[in-house]
């Protein structure tokens, strides 16, 4: 049991799904896992374990923003040993070949700031997806006919933000989406040595003001928890 977890040692599997909205963690448990049991409903942050395929998953609520996921990935690494983090949620499309409902993987994670800023000092890190689980959840996207797709995306530390001359350079640069989680998974996974991946869906498209209606929201998100979690499992 941490401050924010309050799961028991042997409650959390070492494989880690870390949807931001906790009833989203509480859906995708219900609806891909067997025998899934509340592990922890500290602050209402849900989590839940129980296996897929045979294989033991917990889905973690993370909280919005780079400081919540801090926390919750923090904790599971140190005092859980949660080796495979994979965030799983919805992000805003920036390229126009980007449609909703796709999904993006994300490849690279680039932030103005995020909560590892004060470790890192002036360095200009680049977080980036672990090798293998990119590799595994590409494959396993392939294989569904999944629209998707590889490269860079923005975690910003704001929601509504009011930057267009920043919007403008992003997509100038390949920016494929913006979110406000990934890097500092990226960034946390690679200092404790663990395996970190973004699977998203694109749910609005900053460009066209595009919108995945809330109805057809669940349904469009189970392609992601699934390419999640084959790619946790895979062997290749």
């Amino acid at each position: 049991m941490t401050i924010h977890i309050g799961a028991a040692p042997d409650q959390i599997a070492q494989t880690v799904l870390m949807p931001g909205d906790p009833y989203r963690a509480k859906w995708a448990a219900e609806t891909f896992l067997d025998n899934a049991v509340l592990v922890n409903e500290v602050r209402g942050m849900l989590g839940f374990t129980g296996t897929w395929r045979g294989h033991r998953v917990t889905i973690q609520g993370s909280g919005m923003g780079m400081p919540s996921l801090s926390i919750y990935a923090n904790e599971l690494i140190t005092n859980y040993d949660a080796q495979t983090l994979i965030r799983i949620g919805s992000c805003g499309g920036m390229q126009p070949h980007v449609g909703i409902r796709d999904v993006i993987v994300a490849m690279t994670a680039s932030t103005i700031t995020s909560p590892s800023s004060g470790i890192l000092r002036e360095m200009n890190y680049a977080p980036c997806a672990d090798w293998g689980l990119l590799r595994a959840a590409v494959a396993a996207a392939e294989a569904k006919g999944t629209k998707t797709h590889v490269g860079g995306i923005y975690s910003s530390d704001v929601f509504y933000a009011e930057r267009p001359d920043l919007d403008e350079q992003m997509v100038r640069h390949g920016i494929l989406a913006v979110e406000m989680e990934a890097a500092e998974l990226y960034t946390l996974a690679a200092r404790h040595g663990r395996r970190a991946l973004a699977v998203l869906t694109v749910s609005d498209h900053l460009q066209t003001g595009e919108a995945l209606p809330a109805e057809e929201r669940e349904r469009s998100f189970g392609e992601m928890v699934e390419i999640a979690l084959e790619a946790a499992f895979s062997e290749a």
